[in-house]
C-alpha cells in the first residue's frame, strides 16, 4: 500500500511543546508487535523471563550505564509489554553540552533538523527497543522482524504520591495479570468481541 499523508497520518503522542530532554521522572509502557506473548509468562503472579525477556532486562540495564542523564527505577518486563520509570537528570548545568534544553528544542523537541537528539526521553526508548529488536532477531535469525509497537506511552509524573502509586502499580502487574487489559486472555472481555 502506497503511504498517502491524507489517509496515513502519524500524529506524535508524546505531549505538545513539553521538553522530553529536561530534567522529569517518566512512566514509560511499551508494548509488544501485535500484542505478542514473546518474553516470558506469568505463573502463580509471578514473571518468568524466556531468553527474549531476558534481553528486555539486559537491554534496559545498559541504557542506565550507557548515559550520565539517565536513572532507571522500577520496571518490570511482562509477557507482551514493559513499565519503566525512568529518570532524567540535568548533568551540564550552565555548559554547551545541554543544547537539547535550548530553543532549538520547542515544539518538536525531541528533534533537530529531523534528527533525534541524544539524551531525551523519545531518544533513549528508542535506542532500547532497537537494541532489543537486534538481538532478539539475532536470536531467531531473523532480520527486520519487528519485537515492537511502532510508538509508546510516557507519563509524566508529577511528584512522590504519583511516583509511589505507579511504583506500587509496576511491582504489582504480575500479581494482576488475570486482569490485565494486556493480557490476551482478556482482550474479548475488554473489547465485547
Amino acid at each position: 500500500m502506497k503511504y498517502n499523508p491524507e489517509k496515513h497520518r502519524r500524529q506524535s503522542i508524546r505531549l505538545k511543546n513539553f521538553n522530553y530532554s529536561q530534567s522529569s521522572v517518566y512512566f514509560v509502557t511499551i508494548c509488544t508487535h501485535s500484542h505478542e506473548c514473546v518474553f516470558g509468562e506469568i505463573m502463580n503472579g509471578e514473571m518468568h523471563l524466556n531468553e527474549n525477556g531476558r534481553i528486555v532486562d539486559i537491554e534496559w540495564a545498559k541504557t542506565n550505564d550507557k548515559r550520565d542523564n539517565v536513572v532507571l527505577d522500577t520496571y518490570v518486563v511482562m509477557p507482551n509489554h514493559f513499565h519503566g520509570i525512568v529518570i532524567l537528570i540535568d548533568t551540564c548545568k550552565g555548559t554547551a553540552r545541554c543544547a537539547p534544553a535550548t530553543k532549538t528544542c520547542i515544539g518538536r523537541n525531541y528533534r533537530k533538523f529531523g534528527k533525534m537528539i541524544s539524551g531525551t526521553l523519545p531518544a533513549i526508548i528508542r535506542s532500547f527497543k532497537s537494541a532489543v529488536t537486534k538481538h532478539i532477531n539475532e536470536l531467531r535469525s531473523e532480520q527486520g522482524v519487528p519485537v515492537w509497537q511502532r510508538n509508546y506511552y510516557d507519563h509524566i509524573i508529577r511528584n512522590e504520591k504519583e511516583l509511589n502509586k505507579i511504583r506500587e502499580y509496576i511491582i504489582n502487574n504480575p500479581l494482576k495479570w488475570e486482569l490485565d487489559k494486556e493480557n490476551p486472555k482478556n482482550w474479548g472481555k475488554i473489547h465485547n468481541l
